[in-house]
């Protein structure tokens, strides 16, 4: 049994230059490898979005529905961001 299988795709022009580059430049032997390489960095952020969500967004919503208090209202944050914003571009 085959541990591979072949798929015919269609790109766009420019995507499908960046794969002939990527392929002319040596960085690549195969077009192939170019998209298995993009498919691995498209399941590695997908993870780690997944990571995420699991393990910071979730955990602070919880905390937030249990403790209502803690949050703050967009008024609220817009005004700590641009006093952090001025901090950091005024001149000393």
């Amino acid at each position: 049994m085959r541990s591979t299988q072949q798929f015919s795709i269609t790109l766009p022009n420019d995507m499908a230059d960046i794969v002939k580059a990527k392929v002319a430049a040596g960085e690549y032997a195969t077009e192939s490898e170019v998209i298995r390489d993009g498919l691995r960095a498209l399941i590695a952020r997908d993870r780690a979005v997944e990571s995420w969500l699991r393990n910071e967004v979730a955990p602070a919503y919880d905390a937030l529905e249990a403790n209502p208090g803690r949050g703050r209202s967009g008024k609220q944050v817009r005004a700590r961001l641009a006093e952090a914003h001025r901090k950091t571009t005024e001149k000393p």
